[in-house]
């Protein structure tokens, strides 16, 4: 009497088990939430009535904003970088990146920010809330005490957009995700150049995921995406609009660009 065969399970992997997510990137288990920070990502416009205001009201203005903003780069509760949008976008001047353990921080610096003579000219027009852990984004190895300092965003230039997979993306089983990651880790991997940050939106904004890519090059960048829309996790993709190309930059050579200051 023949026996029926033995019953082996799933098959194996071919990788580690991950959070998957468009990135690739492996993340393990969940940290605890004291180790996990909030990122913020706020674009705004400045009104062009701003503009037409007598040199001295502008001048007044735009160093009271600078002085703002470098207080809140001072404090160890957030972290915080800058960029310019100006030229690059029709919508947007520049961008705020902020990072921190509690959101009322970013609630606190907007509401500063609303009150200041500069901005009652400011609109911002988009703004994006995500959760990540601490590592990726710090460097771990400063003395306790001595202020966080952020290893992403040292590139010239950040490309950010939130990312949403289609519903059918997450009925898929794990080791079909796993599949398309392995793909889509080893379509990326020969743009070394392009630094990729991934933080979650579940529950507290409208997208799945905010991404960042940090380069110094935005012609790799653009191959790179080039490259992506060939692999089959491309399918899953619901949205991944609006895209911002943001060049890094000190707030006062912002200001610089978006006001009169001679």
């Amino acid at each position: 009497m023949e026996h029926p065969p033995e019953t082996t399970g799933p098959p194996p992997r071919r990788g580690p088990s991950v959070d998957l997510d468009p990135s690739g990137i492996v993340t393990g288990k969940s940290p605890d939430r004291q180790s996990r920070q909030f990122l913020n990502y706020s674009f705004y416009r400045l009104d062009v009535v701003f503009r037409r205001l007598p040199a001295d009201e502008q001048r007044a203005a735009a160093a009271e904003f600078i002085e703002l903003v470098r207080k809140w780069e001072s404090m160890d509760a957030v972290i915080l970088r800058t960029y310019s949008l100006v030229g690059l976008r029709a919508d947007v001047d520049f961008m705020l990146w902020r990072i921190a353990y509690d959101p009322l921080c970013f609630q606190s610096m907007e509401a500063a920010i609303r009150t200041s003579r500069l901005g009652a000219y400011l609109s911002q027009v988009y703004s994006f809330l995500s959760l990540q852990r601490r590592s990726p984004y710090v460097n771990r190895s400063k003395p306790p005490g001595e202020r966080v300092e952020l290893l992403p965003g040292e590139g010239k230039y950040l490309f950010v957009y939130p990312f949403t997979k289609t519903r059918s993306w997450y009925r898929l089983s794990p080791h079909a995700r796993q599949g398309m990651m392995d793909e889509h880790i080893a379509a990326s991997a020969p743009f070394k150049g392009v630094r990729l940050n991934t933080s979650y939106s579940y529950g507290i904004d409208d997208q799945d995921f905010v991404v960042a890519f940090d380069s110094d090059y935005p012609q790799e960048f653009v191959d790179l995406v080039g490259r992506l829309r060939f692999t089959e996790a491309s399918l899953y993709t619901q949205r991944d609009t609006p895209m911002f190309a943001c060049v890094k930059a000190p707030i006062d050579a912002i200001v610089a660009q978006l006001a009169s200051m001679d």
